[in-house]
Formats: C-alpha cells, structure tokens, sequence
C-alpha cells in the first residue's frame, strides 16, 4: 500500500512539473525570482521532449507500482485521471517535437514580455 501511495505521490509530482515546464513562466510575470525554478525546469522539459529522453520520474513511477504489485499504470484514481495526460496514445516522436516547440514558444513570449516590463520600469525609474 505505501509503495501505491508513493507512486501516485510521484505521478501527481510529475504532473506538476509538466504545469510548471509550461506554465511557471506566468508565474515569473508577478514574481520575476522565480526565473531561477522554472528556466532549468522549462529546459530540461523541452530537451527531454525534442529528444525524446526518458524522464526519471518514469522510471520511478515504474520501479514503485512494481514493488506495489501493480503492471504498468493500472488502477486507481489517479492513474486512471491523470496518466492519460502525460502519457497519452499515439504519441509520436513528431509530436514530441511539436510539444518541445510548444515548451520554448511558450516561455519564449512569457519570458518576452519580462524583459519588456523590466526594460520599461528602468526607463521610468
């Protein structure tokens, strides 16, 4: 059962961290320390997508649900709701690709808009 709870623990984990590889640069608009999180976050996201590493929360999500007796990601609530989201069917390397662009475009324009701001705010200041 422990080994169960710690492999959702790391699945909710691992979800948190694909929100934060995409969306934590919003966060850097309100509170721009935050920088230091999320760039090596949205880094290491968009190259383990553009070239199809394997992330090593996998492998402990695997190594857990094993030791629980489980195959694969079978079962519970959250597996059922949430394994579906970051490991979809049909995902292609093509695909990964297109979400590793999506990644960089993303925090691209995020990050943009920062040194707009900060640029604007030494003008005035």
């Amino acid at each position: 059962m422990a080994h169960l709870l710690a492999a959702n623990a790391v699945l909710l984990l691992h979800l948190f961290f694909i929100c934060l590889v995409m969306l934590g640069g919003l966060i850097v608009l309100r509170r721009p320390w935050f920088a230091v999180v999320h760039v090596p976050a949205a880094v290491w996201g968009a190259l383990v997508e553009a070239f199809g590493w394997y992330c090593p929360l996998t492998d402990l999500e695997n190594a857990l649900l094993r030791r629980a007796g489980e195959e694969g990601y079978a079962g519970g609530f959250v597996a059922h709701y949430l394994l579906a989201v970051i490991y979809p069917d049909g995902l292609t390397r093509e695909t990964q690709i297109v979400l590793a662009g999506l990644v960089v475009l993303i925090n691209a324009v995020v990050y943009g808009l920062v040194l707009k701001r900060r640029s604007g705010r030494k003008r005035t200041g």
